[in-house]
């Protein structure tokens, strides 16, 4: 058995090798990332449409009770808030914030989380080419990609060093995962693209740029699984369904509830607007899809692959809109994003005791 150490991305030191990954709309906010970085792991708050915070208070414009355009779908009040609230909860432990690479106003949102207080920057759903150039006034915040193949991590080495800043870390990301997936869809259960195959590639490539921290996601369950990836060179994991499982993860009931009524055969793939498959548990809404919807309007403009909503249409369904009807609950309409593993989920914990129980392999 493998000792689960502490780790160091960038200047910061995690206690415990445990990230929890940023899920957004709503999943992953101050509550449950706060508590997870105040019991020694990596809290990371989740930027996206964070104008659905508080239902909506620092929104200035909504449209059919939805936040109206880039501007309020994000919204920088609320990510202030976010911070703030969170600070209460772990102090100036290190806190991470998760920006997808898709969504409208990158860059305006990276400077507002580095204003914000966030000590490291995690971007997937594209190559965060620009990211040292976004951060060079930080010089203390850990940058960290999330790639899906050493050839994404080969590109974004390359371009980083250029720029005169490496990764804190890299989160190499298996397609097991929750949410968007970075392989395609004829890819995803393909041997050769499963995180036990492509870790040991990243790895290597990683050694040809430095030894930052290699963390493994997608899959990733207990403290069994923990122990298999970091015998094949992983240094920490990430992990996002296991952590809806918390009374402190921010998701509303009726999410943590559809979690924990699904069964193996209700988690299943879905196409997204967004242009990568996703992964979620099987509702009315994925049921009852109409790809080339011309009904769906664009109200809050929020990844540029959706292209205003004719990705939505193609699909038959808005992501904004869909992942804030989770937020807030809606059961019909809703998209509930899970990990392929997230039908395993029965109970509610404590993010202490979750911590704990997959440090150990001990349940209390």
């Amino acid at each position: 058995m493998k000792e689960l150490k502490g780790i160091k991305i960038g200047k910061h030191y995690i206690e415990k090798p445990i990230i929890q990954g940023g899920m957004g709309v709503g999943i992953s906010w101050d509550q449950l990332a706060g508590n997870v970085s105040k019991n020694g792991g990596l809290g990371t708050i989740s930027a996206i449409c964070t104008g659905y915070y508080q239902n909506m208070r620092f929104v200035k414009k909504e449209i059919n009770g939805r936040p109206f355009g880039t501007e309020n779908a994000y919204n920088r009040e609320a990510l202030f808030e976010i911070f703030k609230n969170a600070r209460k909860i772990c102090g100036d432990k290190p806190l991470a914030c998760n920006i997808l690479r898709a969504i409208n106003d990158y860059e305006r949102v990276v400077k507002d989380a580095l204003e914000a207080g966030a000590n490291i920057i995690v971007t997937g759903a594209g190559l965060p080419l620009e990211l040292p150039v976004l951060t060079k006034n930080y010089p203390d915040v850990a940058i960290v990609p999330i790639v899906s193949s050493a050839r994404a991590l080969k590109i974004i080495c390359k371009k980083w060093k250029a720029a005169g800043k490496m990764p804190g870390a890299v989160i190499v990301e298996g397609p097991k995962s929750g949410g968007h997936q970075g392989a395609k869809y004829d890819e995803l259960f393909a041997p050769e693209h499963q995180l036990e195959a492509i870790l040991p590639a990243v790895k290597e490539e990683r050694d040809k740029w430095g030894d930052f921290p290699i963390i493994a996601a997608g899959g990733i369950w207990d403290h069994d699984d923990i122990q298999k990836i970091m015998e094949l060179g992983a240094d920490a994991v990430q992990m996002g369904t296991r952590f809806i499982g918390t009374y402190e993860c921010d998701a509303s009931e009726n999410f943590k509830k559809t979690l924990l009524n699904a069964k193996e055969e209700d988690i299943v793939i879905v196409s997204s607007p967004v242009g990568y498959p996703g992964r979620a548990v099987k509702t009315n809404l994925i049921e009852n899809l109409e790809p080339n919807n011309n009904k769906i309007q664009c109200i809050s403009n929020c990844v540029f692959p959706c292209g205003r909503g004719k990705g939505a249409r193609a699909v038959g369904y808005c992501i904004a809109d869909s992942l804030g009807d989770a937020q807030m609950g809606k059961l019909q309409t809703g998209l509930f994003f899970s990990g392929a593993n997230g039908y395993k989920l029965k109970e509610i914990v404590h993010v202490k005791d979750l911590i704990d129980e997959l440090m150990t392999g001990e349940k209390k």
